[in-house]
């Protein structure tokens, strides 16, 4: 568990420094860069985790600069959508303990985080917990959906990160996410 919250910490630190980076990015953005408008399919843990890739996302994992191999991240050119996937250690715990205490840590970071949702829900027949937020850092408010499931017994987190200025948007993004997600 202390390895999950810090990654955890480390993805909202990717996104955050993301966002204080945007200006840049968003200059750049206008000057014909052409983006796939497709989604494309990604799969990961030898096969056993797979969700769609909306459109003008792709991965950054190597730009983080670490060799864990456990923890991948997608982004936008603006750092403002993130998906952040981590397959943690092997775990005993409950998935809804887990998410009590991650939204515990993330409170312990941000006071006026709003939480929208916490529930179980079903991937492919298998179980997992969903928790719904709303996070604000660097004066930005982010939409963000974390998904906890157990892989081979291995903890395996998701979060998805949008830009929360229209939450039911970013809510409605996120939910097509998670539908798109199969676990093995």
């Amino acid at each position: 568990m202390r390895n999950l919250i810090k990654y955890a910490g480390i993805g909202l630190l990717v996104v955050g420094l993301a966002a204080c980076d945007q200006k840049k990015d968003d200059a750049t953005a206008g000057s014909g860069t052409n983006v796939s408008q497709s989604t494309q399919n990604v799969s990961l843990l030898d096969g056993k985790l797979s969700f769609a890739l909306p459109a003008g996302m792709s991965d950054k994992s190597g730009k983080l600069g670490t060799a864990s191999s456990n923890m991948h991240v997608y982004a936008d050119a603006t750092g403002q959508r993130a998906i952040i996937v981590i397959a943690g250690e092997p775990t005993d715990e409950s998935l809804d303990t887990l998410a009590q205490r991650m939204e515990q840590q993330q409170r312990s970071r941000d006071p006026q985080l709003q939480v929208v949702s916490d529930r179980a829900v079903t991937l492919q027949d298998q179980q997992a917990q969903q928790l719904d937020s709303i996070i604000s850092a660097n004066n930005q408010t982010s939409w963000s959906t974390v998904l906890l499931a157990k892989v081979d017994g291995k903890l395996l987190t998701m979060q998805i990160t949008l830009p929360g200025d229209n939450q039911q948007q970013a809510q409605s993004d996120a939910d097509g996410i998670v539908k798109s997600i199969t676990l093995k």
